[in-house]
């Protein structure tokens, strides 16, 4: 299968790419991003086929459909990690909390984020590709919390490999930040940012596109590439859980193979739900996918109103800080799917140099035949948060939100899967804050008063955090970013 761009073709590189050349050089024509040229068609057939499959079974059939340029013994190797998930059988545990209402649990594997899906088979692949190559790749990351952690953990040690990782130094919570400031490997350096992360991620797709960084790794013999969403080597696993969920509500008797169902999740970046939309167009019964969002609502006036407007819109920190995002990359990708390159690069250059775009009524139509969305305050979420608990469940800021879009969004009388993307001890002071009352508290504080109330255990990867080295403690204003870069290298 090859690879095409969401903003059309500059004339400057190959019009079509493969799979490896995509995941490693992932900014494709006028600053755009590559998308499959064509999408396997995963009907009915396919998923009776998959009812008594393994995660890993289904997972390597989800990549054989999209005819990657990978060899299947690293395809096997990189699928092997989900072994090392808290329970290897089922690492995407889907748990039933009310009628007809699910959650998948995302994050049971190393750094207890969803982006573990994701990364730890990605990190490997990406590493064999290089050592395959014989090339040296400097992998850049850009974090809201959860993918810098889950970055640093998959790439530590791998050869042809180094990786610096930026997050927002006041937007991310302790376990986060400690998660990355204590990695000890030689070939991770993590730098704080004086920012939020739409400028750090703003400064990763410069780096990404600027010739003068280009030329200076090129003098030390090393190839760029990211480790963020905008790469598709993240994604193409991400399309694989949401098929596994909904084979999970066929399982759970929740719903009848070939009908709908809702799948609500959490979004900041949109990469987790761009999963859902290409597994829905690869045929998977989905009746919409509901977007959730915190206060930063701009994604819910996208879907409501047809209009994506940063103008004179403040990040808001919040306590789903992972979703602290204006400028959702993944939102592109569903722009080409929709309206095709000429129009998606207008939008984007509207959006690059006003900070707003506005779709067409016949365009916004089409949006909302699959996308519906609801926004949730931080109040409301550890209401719901606390509701849940009392009715025996437990879970972290971001699942929260989606019970909101949840209520208002999901009309029909039909399952739906909620997307839990964080456990619970990443985020402990807001949790406790929605149980207790107890404010102002640090997360080992609120780590053991969680762990006394739930009955529950802290993971040792996350009780050990707080007596390791602090190793990485640079903190920099975002226009020292790259210097700060070709210092480590």
């Amino acid at each position: 299968m090859k690879f095409i761009q969401t903003r059309g073709f500059d004339g400057t590189r190959a019009e079509k790419v493969t799979f490896s050349e995509a995941i490693l050089s992932p900014i494709a024509s006028f600053g755009g991003l590559y998308v499959p040229e064509t999408l396997p068609n995963l009907g009915e057939e396919f998923l009776t086929k998959h009812l008594k499959s393994s995660y890993k079974e289904l997972a390597a059939d989800v990549l054989s459909r999209f005819e990657i340029d990978i060899d299947q013994s690293v395809i096997d190797e990189a699928l092997s990690l989900y072994d090392s998930f808290d329970d290897a059988s089922n690492p995407v545990p889907v748990i039933k909390v009310q009628e007809n209402l699910f959650v998948s649990e995302l994050y049971h594997g190393p750094t207890r984020a969803f982006k573990d899906m994701a990364l730890q088979p990605f990190g490997k692949i990406l590493s064999s590709v290089a050592q395959k190559k014989n090339e040296n790749y400097l992998i850049l990351a850009a974090t809201s919390g959860d993918t810098g952690p889950a970055a640093l953990e998959t790439f530590k040690n791998q050869k042809n490999i180094q990786v610096v990782c930026m997050y927002p130094a006041n937007g991310t919570s302790d376990v986060q930040r400690l998660q990355m400031v204590t990695e000890d490997a030689s070939n991770l350096k993590v730098i704080g940012i004086k920012g939020n992360f739409d400028d750090a991620q703003s400064a990763l797709k410069n780096l990404l596109s600027s010739e003068s960084f280009e030329k200076t790794l090129n003098e030390k013999n090393i190839s760029l590439s990211a480790a963020n969403s905008v790469n598709f080597g993240r994604i193409i696993f991400q399309i694989v859980y949401h098929i596994h969920n909904y084979l999970e509500l066929v399982r759970q008797n929740a719903t009848k193979m070939g009908e709908k169902a809702y799948f609500n999740v959490p979004s900041g970046n949109f990469g987790n739900v761009l999963g859902a939309y290409y597994a829905m167009q690869m045929g998977l019964p989905v009746e919409k996918l509901v977007i959730a969002s915190n206060n930063n609502n701009i994604l819910t006036r996208l879907i409501q109103t047809g209009v994506y407007d940063m103008r004179d819109q403040e990040l808001i920190l919040t306590t789903s800080p992972a979703m602290d995002i204006l400028k959702s990359s993944n939102v592109e990708r569903v722009l080409f799917g929709l309206y095709g390159a000429t129009r998606t690069r207008e939008l984007m250059n509207d959006l690059d140099t006003k900070k707003i775009y506005t779709l067409t009524a016949t365009e916004l139509e089409k949006l909302q035949e699959i996308f519906v969305a609801d926004f949730c305050s931080d109040e409301k979420g550890k209401e719901y948060i606390k509701s849940n608990f009392e009715n025996g469940y437990l879970m972290d800021p971001h699942t929260a939100t989606c019970f909101k879009a949840y209520e208002s969004c999901c009309t029909k009388n039909i399952a739906t899967v909620i997307y839990s993307t964080a456990e619970w001890t990443k985020f402990s002071p807001v949790i406790a804050n929605a149980l207790t009352g107890e404010s102002d508290t640090k997360d080992i504080t609120a780590l053991e008063s969680i762990s006394k109330i739930a009955s529950v255990k802290i993971p040792n990867m996350i009780n050990e955090l707080f007596s390791k080295k602090i190793v990485h403690n640079s903190v920099i204003e975002k226009e020292s970013i790259e210097k700060e870069i070709i210092k480590f290298l």
